[in-house]
């Protein structure tokens, strides 16, 4: 008697979107199907493990770098597999949503090497940016994604020659696809994501010569970089793709992973490209992890950690010698800023700041670095011609003079600056705003001049809940208590509602994750449930 046949995902109560039958096909579903099947169960135990790590944090108040990996460390000869010709030179990278069809177009044609396609942090998870997205994607590498727009614009693409490489970031481990199921349980987000890119586009990427690339966000263990190595490996060979086709870079975006880079790079050393210094979320992950360390660990406004604190400077600097140690890339982390084209004072200053940050991370040994908006591309690109001239990288630049102790990567208090009443209103304010703009289905939201994303919302109610867990006394001389925080929310509330919106929503949502006893993961997971 044959074994009953396996049956595909299934799209379960979901909205329809306008040519999803294009994404959702029988054969694509089917795989993701495999893919939920073969790697799901190992994600869970992952996840529980997350929590058993942060709960010997929360136990010991530290984090070391790991005994039974050192001689993994201390081997001098292994490397990653070299660089493609399409990622060799990634001096400038541009990130935005997939799930707008301008924003991809213009982001393909913006004169950055890679075009970092968001699945994640700039895009809410609705279903039908997922599909859009995945729309987006396949039009575009076959350059059927020109459009006009309604005042009569015409967005087209560029000569291939001219256009962006597509690195593509699912989401992470953490978030289900609740639309999409498998034996009843849904997918994860990130095989969701994964599953359906490359099943319709590895192929024509690989004939292209510019792919498929991935971005890995939210690692926090060099077992998950092992995960996702196996998930590629499967994926290659279910589909006829040559093994080590498939390059990642992987996010160092959390304070547990920047303790296992050079572990994480050598389990995905046959499809390792390089790491990124992904600054807002592992800010987030300081907070998270510490949050019940006391004043020691208790981070001023987030707008006063610069990228020339002690404990940012270790965690860079450690990067670029890592990476450059395995033969990989050393990316730099975000410009938010957005320039103005109407106010040349605003636009000024943010120009500085981007120029100030790029010459430092051009100089410290980074092979390129990120950019949120089309203007800043050239602004970048010249920090680091200024430094790379006509090389692709400087991965000659072995920085063999940084030696980083696990202490300093953790040093928090070295930070002299303190809370302040503004940063309090500030979180509330951007926590707040980001919220109800996510609640509405975006994800890339333009607040106070920066390009936000889900991270910068991470940080700013998770601020709020460690200084009122903590005690915290402001440059006013309040302290910090639930109830100001619910007065000042209440007031942000009031000013907010001259606007249209889901502003009720977004306000109470801020103050669960912000103010509940249990501390929530991620503020995406109870959102999640809000969404569309």
């Amino acid at each position: 008697m044959s074994a009953p046949a396996q049956r595909a995902a299934v799209a379960a109560g979901a909205p329809y979107v306008e040519r999803q039958e294009e994404v959702l096909t029988d054969a694509a579903l089917a795989f993701v199907a495999e893919l939920h099947r073969r790697f799901t169960p190992r994600r869970d135990e992952l996840l529980a493990r997350r929590a058993e790590r942060r709960a010997e944090i929360a136990r010991s108040g530290r984090l070391d770098f790991l005994p039974e990996t050192a001689p993994l460390r201390e081997d001098p000869l292994w490397r990653v597999a070299p660089a493609p010709a399409a990622l060799e030179d990634r001096r400038v990278e541009i990130t935005g949503p997939a799930d707008d069809r301008k924003m991809t177009v213009n982001a393909l044609n913006s004169g950055a090497r890679v075009w970092l396609a968001d699945f994640e942090d700039a895009s809410s998870p609705t279903w039908e940016n997922v599909v859009r997205g995945q729309l987006n994607m396949a039009d575009a590498f076959r350059r059927r994604i020109d459009f006009t727009a309604p005042g009569g614009r015409t967005y087209a693409l560029r000569p291939a020659e001219e256009l962006a490489t597509v690195v593509m970031r699912p989401r992470g481990w953490h978030l289900d696809e609740r639309h999409l199921t498998v034996d009843g349980r849904p997918v994860p987000g990130a095989l969701t994501d994964f599953g359906l890119y490359f099943f319709h586009n590895a192929q024509r990427l690989l004939d292209l010569g510019k792919g498929p690339y991935f971005y890995l966000p939210k690692t926090e263990s060099h077992l998950e970089a092992r995960l996702w190595n196996e998930v590629f490996v499967f994926a290659q060979d279910h589909l006829g793709i040559p093994h080590g086709t498939v390059r990642a870079t992987v996010l160092i975006e959390t304070i547990t992973a920047a303790f296992e880079m050079e572990e994480i790079l050598y389990e995905l050393r046959d499809h390792a490209s390089g790491l990124n210094a992904g600054r807002w979320d592992y800010l987030f992950s300081l907070i998270k992890n510490f949050r019940d360390g006391g004043e020691r660990f208790v981070l001023p406004d987030r707008n006063a950690v610069t990228m020339t604190a002690p404990f940012m400077r270790a965690y860079t600097e450690l990067l670029v010698r890592t990476c450059h140690k395995r033969g990989a890339h050393a990316i730099g982390g975000m410009a938010a800023f957005i320039p103005s084209r109407r106010d040349p004072e605003v636009n000024e200053v943010a120009l500085g700041k981007v120029r100030a940050d790029k010459d430092r991370e051009a100089a410290d040994g980074f092979d390129g670095s990120w950019v949120a908006h089309p203007d800043l591309v050239p602004v970048a690109r010249a920090c680091f011609d200024a430094v790379l001239g006509d090389r692709p990288h400087q991965k000659h630049r072995l920085r063999e003079d940084v030696r980083v102790t696990a202490d300093q990567l953790i040093a928090v208090d070295s930070l002299e600056a303190k809370p302040t009443a503004a940063g309090l209103r500030n979180a509330v304010q951007v926590g707040l705003r980001y919220i109800e703009a996510w609640l509405r289905g975006m994800g890339a939201v333009a607040i106070f001049n920066l390009m936000e994303d889900a991270a910068t919302a991470e940080i700013s109610r998770s601020q709020l809940w460690q200084w009122v867990n903590a005690g915290v006394v402001l440059d006013d001389g309040e302290k910090v208590t639930a109830a100001l925080v619910r007065e000042v929310a209440a007031e942000e509330l009031a000013a907010a509602r001259t606007e249209t919106g889901a502003w009720q929503q977004a306000h109470d949502l801020l103050l669960k994750v912000a103010l509940d006893e249990d501390y929530a993961e991620f503020l995406t997971l109870p959102g999640y449930d809000l969404l569309g």
